[in-house]
């Protein structure tokens, strides 16, 4: 894609700019933390998991230790902290800990490979790993490749006993030994905060630098208006919270609103789903397609688990095919608010809202953000035709870190590249169309694989489908789906034809896949994405 040119920014003076009425001088942490104890929610409770709760007072004594511990470790203000931790207290209290004093806390991926965290740790140049003990394990022969690590601090748990590193501290020692009290950094609204790695599909991960208001745009933008977010609401994240996703679902959006949050630890199956839904009884549950698909496929659980505490859901990660969304309100009698979001602009910024349900769609632009649907020159395109999707808005990030051509070729001034297709209909809703590089042009028409994929989700038999390119014997470009049934169905030709003449009555004919392939399973990211490239190069393999 050519780098567009820039279209003329629409934002007129009714809308406001959040970060806009914070003072000059302003730190994430402690305007969360310490304005929830202003407002007299200390002994309210901020994070829950399954063996005990934090209230918002001790949530920020023991950040305001961490703070203390990093800077006895010779942590200075600017300089990088990563963090390998499971969803957690501990994660709460470092993060905002690190932030306090003019640190840039890093949350990692805890589900990566050894080489990954190496490249990390080396881009980021952090001085201090804090890491869950077990997930050291496997990163622990790399140490002398680390040369900017200068300490590893560990989270030891389940009675794993405390000194068995060499060379490595602890995390309950050193907070237990450091004050409850701390004089933050002079940090300013537009001073770096935080960082969180965006991989893509392609090439080395990428650190999107956000600064301490962003946090602060996404709450009040999307979090109170959207979400209407208050303090009796309790929120559970499938998505974790090194996930920018995750990272406003499960901490700063509750916090914001004196709510708390639910921190599991594990991987969320459907059953863990559940189990945490009926036991926490959550308000507001984060989850991604992939997961609600999951969810919906098994059939007894209205009847074995107790759902009733929920009164939104919302999904992101990848468009919500209608008819999951359609069973899913039949079935629990609660809407999902689709939206997108991205890492580089931290959360979302479309979104269904609450009562105005689109299906399929991503909804409307959330207030506060801009949009731009632009051609291959940068032209704006006409109201329903599909184009590159631009976005504007004081939550994006401000740089990606050491990627300078990357950064200029992506944020063009006020706006930034998205890197996803889409359409905005008559009414003003969007329409999610792919990844730039996943629309196939088919009969020398743009095809969306998310709506075939949506078509074939339709059928009851399917639970999970990816559409791809395929060359066919001319040479030309038709669609190919890779389809996982749902349990106890068989597959079939009879099938698989019957699925290409659903798409066909569902859609416009051009748009069924030529070539149906039943899967085990898809290939996905950790968030639920599924990975088309994977299944286009698995394919182009076999051939």
């Amino acid at each position: 894609m050519t780098t567009p040119q820039l279209p003329p920014h629409p934002l007129t003076s009714t809308v406001v700019n959040p970060a806009s009425t914070l003072p000059t001088d302003y730190n994430a942490a402690t305007a969360l933390l310490g304005g929830a104890l202003a407002a007299g929610w200390g002994e309210r409770i901020a994070v829950r998991t399954a063996h005990e709760n934090w209230t918002y007072a001790r949530l920020a004594a023991e950040a305001n230790r961490a703070g203390n511990a990093l800077r006895a470790l010779g942590v200075e203000m600017e300089q990088r902290v990563a963090l390998l931790l499971y969803d957690s207290p501990e994660f709460a209290a470092t993060f905002y800990g690190a932030i306090a004093i003019g640190a840039v806390p890093i949350p990692l991926n805890t589900q990566l490979r050894p080489q990954d965290y190496q490249y990390m740790l080396n881009d980021s140049r952090a001085r201090v790993l804090i890491a869950e003990a077990d997930l050291w394990q496997q990163l622990a022969p790399l140490r002398r490749t680390l040369p900017f690590l200068r300490h590893i601090v560990l989270v030891h748990r389940g009675g794993e006993a405390a000194s068995a590193e060499p060379g490595t501290l602890d995390l309950a020692a050193l907070l237990h030994g450091a004050r409850a009290e701390l004089d933050p950094a002079p940090t300013t609204r537009d001073d770096a905060a935080f960082w969180l790695y965006s991989s893509g599909s392609t090439g080395f991960p990428k650190g999107c630098v956000h600064l301490q208001h962003d946090m602060h745009c996404c709450a009040e933008l999307y979090a109170k208006p959207i979400l209407e977010l208050t303090a009796d609401d309790i929120t559970f994240s499938a998505a974790k919270l090194f996930f920018a996703y995750g990272l406003g679902n499960g901490l700063y959006f509750p916090l914001s609103v004196g709510a708390s949050a639910v921190h599991f630890p594990g991987r969320v199956t459907p059953d863990a789903a559940f189990q945490v839904i009926a036991e926490q009884r959550p308000t507001v549950f984060f989850g991604v397609p992939t997961l609600y698909a999951a969810m919906l496929a098994m059939p007894s659980a209205a009847d074995h688990y107790d759902t009733s505490s929920l009164r939104l859901c919302v999904s992101a990660g990848e468009a919500l095919p209608a008819d999951i969304y359609r069973r899913w309100h039949e079935r629990f009698g609660v809407e999902i608010l689709d939206g997108i979001g991205s890492t580089e602009i931290l959360h979302i910024f479309i979104s269904n809202v609450r009562g105005q349900i689109v299906p399929g769609s991503s909804g409307r632009l959330v207030p506060g953000y801009d949009a731009a649907i632009v051609d291959e020159q940068g032209q704006p395109v006409p109201r329903g035709e599909i184009g590159n999707l631009l976005i504007a808005g004081d939550s994006t990030c401000s740089q990606y870190w050491n990627k300078h051509e990357r950064t200029k070729a992506t944020i063009l001034g006020q706006w930034i590249q998205t890197g996803d297709k889409y359409y905005q209909d008559e009414q003003g809703a969007y329409w999610y169309c792919g990844r730039s590089d996943d629309m196939l042009k088919v009969s020398g028409q743009w095809v969306s694989p998310v709506e075939v994929e949506a078509a074939l989700i339709s059928y009851p038999a399917v639970l999970e489908a990816a559409v791809v390119g395929r060359e066919d014997a001319d040479g030309l470009v038709k669609p190919q789906a890779f389809v996982v049934l749902k349990p106890g169905e068989t597959p079939s030709d009879e099938l698989a034809d019957a699925l290409k003449q659903h798409v066909k009555t569902t859609l416009v004919p051009h748009k069924y896949p030529r070539w149906i392939e039943f899967v085990a399973e898809l290939p996905k990211t950790a968030t639920g994405k599924i990975q088309r490239y994977k299944l286009r190069e698995a394919f182009a393999v076999t051939q």
